[in-house]
This record gives structure tokens, C-alpha cells and sequence, in this order.
């Protein structure tokens, strides 16, 4: 704003929320800094850190905090994800077990949304299909018949849509799961 002293020039009117200006004859003359305001602002800031047992860069621990609070998040709210609205159990080893039982289940959710946001930012587009809902419900169409020898077969191919998400989730075509690190 210093550079700009005794030109005519408007500023964009955010600066007034932050700074009293001042102007003589269309051009700009001075400012003065509204401490109060920004004082309020500054309050509202702040800082966290995250300390890891492994090395990794600020972004890659940041984005692995962020999942970790939303599955935090997540098993605040299992009443509503997994039809936990009351326990309904006999005893309290009985609702232990169900709450180990919800804790797998989100531990299962946290790394299928890790997985599917990986291979959507390695997609062109972003498709909505590669949220954890969409592809639950895209998966669940997915049905295995069994048959007399034992054996399970597929009663309709695999689509296109449903390949994306078994690759994002490290799954071979004939089912089975490998890893390659």
C-alpha cells in the first residue's frame, strides 16, 4: 500500500475490514492498521503440530492426519454409520464386542477411503464413484454363485466402474488379493 501513495487508485473494499484509508482527492493518501480487528483475527489462529515415527513430508502428514480425524470423527458418530442407535446387548463383554467390532469396521473404511482417494487423484477426471458409499453400492452389485463342484463363478461380468474400484483396491480379476510392496 506504500507503493501505491499519492496515485489514484481504489483499493478493493476487503482492505477496509482491516485497515481505516485514506483518501485526498481520488488518490490515495494513507492507511492506518485496525488493531483491534486484526488482533480479533490473529486470536482466531492457530498452530498444531504433528510429530510421526516416520519421515515424510509436511503435506503427506498432514493429508494422513486428515484421515485419521475423519475416521476419529466417524466412530464419534457410529450410532448413524452403523445402526448403533442403542446397543441392545444382554452384557457389557457383549457390547465390547460390538464396539471392537465397529472400531475393525472403521479401521476397514479409513484405509478403502485412503485407497480410493489415491486412485482418484491419479485420475484425469474425478469421478464420484470413488467416494466410500458409491463404491460400497457398486461393489454390493457384484454376485457369486456357487455351484455344485464347490466353486464360485460370477453371474454377470465385472463393468467397467467396478474394475476402477477393484484396482483401487488392489484386487485381481479372479478375486483374489495381491500386493507388490
Amino acid at each position: 500500500m506504500d507503493k501505491i501513495k499519492g496515485r489514484e487508485y481504489k483499493l478493493p473494499k476487503r482492505y477496509e475490514h482491516y485497515f481505516k484509508l485514506t483518501y485526498h482527492k481520488d488518490k490515495f493518501y494513507g492507511y492506518e492498521e485496525r488493531e483491534d480487528v486484526i488482533e480479533r483475527e490473529l486470536q482466531l489462529c492457530g498452530y498444531f503440530a504433528i510429530v510421526t515415527s516416520e519421515k515424510m513430508t509436511a503435506l503427506k502428514s498432514l493429508n494422513l492426519y486428515k484421515s485419521r480425524d475423519i475416521s476419529e470423527k466417524l466412530f464419534g458418530s457410529d450410532k448413524a454409520f452403523l445402526g448403533n442407535r442403542s446397543f441392545r446387548v444382554a452384557s457389557s463383554q457383549a457390547a465390547e464386542a460390538k464396539i471392537f467390532i465397529q472400531f475393525i469396521a472403521l479401521i476397514i473404511r479409513a484405509r478403502i477411503y485412503t485407497l480410493l482417494r489415491k486412485r482418484k487423484a491419479e485420475m484425469p477426471g474425478k469421478p464420484n464413484y470413488l467416494s466410500v458409499p458409491s463404491a460400497l453400492k457398486e461393489l454390493e452389485k457384484i454376485e457369486l454363485i456357487r455351484q455344485p463342484n464347490g466353486n464360485y463363478k460370477l453371474d454377470h461380468a465385472v463393468t467397467a466402474t467396478q474394475k476402477v474400484i477393484l484396482g483401487a483396491l488392489d484386487w485381481t480379476k479372479n478375486g483374489s488379493r495381491h500386493r507388490q510392496d
